[in-house]
């Protein structure tokens, strides 16, 4: 728990965390608490007001009570780089009288003045990726078991390729020798082509499935 200057308020959590995942919104609740035997003013800023709704952004609490703050993060369209949010939160609180409508507050309420106790209390916003998001590239990096496994694949799957092509430049040199010869050596001729395609056909099979996707590695939050 943070305090807010360590006077009028307390802040919980010291950062606001929020589930990332496109196109959906995302929720973090804020709780702070008057830690005086005084109403207390509050009010919510943020340096992205376009991304977030914070509701209550301000109100009065009563002496040692409490309040939730709810912030949604809006649903975002793109990931951001390397998922680092440079928003941030800014609390503001002040002692104010019992007459003080919540509902109305004056608009130097929060203002700077001399000889007025206004605390600030900073907060940072966090991003936690989703282990749905479909990067393969993150996921084999910190797997390195997995790059190993699909490498492994790869070759497999270029080796039986390249068999391929040395099969069927066999086949056809066969054929121009043999073109001439009896109908009986066709026949022959047919059934070894017939083996080395079943042959092939195994091989491109075996490649391919050891070069099935592997599935993303879970991100632990």
């Amino acid at each position: 728990m943070a305090s807010g200057g360590g006077k009028l308020v307390s802040v919980e959590p010291e950062e606001l965390r929020f589930q990332f995942e496109l196109e959906k919104p995302s929720l973090c609740d804020l709780k702070i608490s008057n830690t005086t035997d005084k109403n207390v003013a509050f009010k919510v800023k943020t340096t992205s007001p376009k991304k977030y709704f914070v509701r209550p952004n301000t109100g009065i609490m009563q002496p040692l009570s409490s309040c939730i703050i709810r912030v949604t993060l809006q649903a975002q369209l793109e990931y951001p780089p390397d998922m680092q949010c440079r928003d941030k939160f800014l609390l503001q609180s002040t002692p104010v009288s019992v007459n003080t409508d919540g509902e109305a507050l004056p608009q130097n309420t929060f203002s700077k003045e001399p000889g007025k106790q206004l605390e600030e209390c900073k907060l940072k916003v966090v991003y936690i990726a989703r282990n749905d998001q479909g990067n393969s590239d993150d996921n084999l990096k910190q797997n390195p078991s997995s790059n190993q496994t699909v490498q492994t694949a790869k070759a497999s799957r270029d080796a039986a390729v390249k068999e391929t092509t040395q099969l069927q430049q066999e086949l056809d040199t066969l054929k121009k020798r043999n073109q001439s010869k009896s109908s009986g050596f066709s026949i022959k001729l047919a059934i070894a082509a017939g083996l080395i395609g079943i042959m092939v056909g195994l091989l491109l099979k075996l490649a391919l499935t050891s070069s099935s996707p592997i599935p993303p590695t879970a991100i632990e939050e």
